[in-house]
């Protein structure tokens, strides 16, 4: 069942998100979508995965190492994440 991740990552800037990214040497395997923008409380970063287990990969296995290269030598912390299962889902159709 696809899933979606809702995080607030340990840092504001969006200049940091690409500094992360650039770490990850790719794609994780069963992202489907990423979108990135500021609120007024700060970075938040939504995601859609193929299932809540490529999620719980990526974030246990490739986005650890990712952070403390960027923010390092300070502590990183976790982003905080808010997962939801999807249960209804649109996706519009081009029409040809």
């Amino acid at each position: 069942m696809k899933w979606i991740a809702v995080a607030t990552p340990p840092f504001a800037a969006i200049e940091q998100f690409d500094q992360v990214m650039e770490q990850l040497g790719g794609e994780p395997e069963g992202l489907e979508a990423r979108y990135v923008g500021t609120t007024a409380d700060g970075l938040r970063v939504v995601t859609l995965w193929e299932s809540k287990a490529h999620a719980d990969r990526f974030f246990a296995e490739r986005l650890g190492p990712a952070l403390a290269k960027v923010l390092a030598p300070e502590p990183a912390g976790r982003p905080e994440v808010l997962g939801i299962e999807v249960a209804r889902s649109y996706v519009r159709e081009p029409v040809a």
